[in-house]
């Protein structure tokens, strides 16, 4: 196994819960698997876990396929934007934000002051395979999957890229890529 895979003991990763400071928050494509990553890692540093899209269809008491279709993107995105700005209070935690919010210049510069910022990132292959698994996802009802996160991926790519810590998240198991979080993390600290 080369050095980069090897996992943080866990005194390790219990020191560096203690060095973070501000919320950790992983931005990305739909299907790059930040919610699933964000619990493992939260649970990892012994910190609250939020899902950005949970809190906001809290808040809209709407799925957000329903805000899609009854108010369209616009508004989804400012009621996505002044959810994140909630969350964005200091406090430890670990935020998993829906694909488009850090497209939102606003909202990514909020992030990037406040929080450590991760952008989590597949190929289309691994996005196409996953988003698969959930017909809940409004930006790929209407029209081919693959051509839609194609050109959503490299349209976001830019805003993305602003992120300091980027992984690539593969097919591999979930828990090799919590630990890269982790490393890069410790690193970017």
């Amino acid at each position: 196994m080369d050095h980069d895979e090897t996992e943080l003991s866990t005194a390790e990763i219990d020191a560096l819960a203690r060095r973070i400071d501000r919320p950790v928050v992983l931005v990305g494509m739909m299907g790059t698997g930040k919610s699933s990553i964000g619990r493992r890692l939260a649970a990892a540093l012994h910190l609250p876990f939020v899902d950005a899209d949970e809190a906001i269809e809290e808040a809209a008491q709407l799925s957000i396929a329903e805000i899609f279709e009854r108010h369209g993107e616009a508004l989804f995105r400012d009621g996505e934007r002044r959810v994140i700005a909630r969350l964005m209070d200091g406090e430890r935690k670990v935020i998993a934000t829906g694909g488009g919010a850090f497209v939102n210049p606003e909202t990514r510069a909020l992030i990037l002051s406040k929080a450590i910022t991760v952008w989590l990132d597949a190929d289309i292959d691994t996005l196409v395979e996953r988003t698969a698994r959930k017909d809940t996802r409004p930006l790929l009802k209407n029209g081919n999957p693959r051509e839609i996160l194609t050109r959503l991926r490299e349209e976001r790519r830019p805003a993305y890229a602003e992120a300091p810590i980027h992984i690539t998240s593969g097919r591999g198991p979930q828990s090799r890529t919590v630990a890269r979080v982790l490393k890069e993390i410790d690193a970017w600290l």
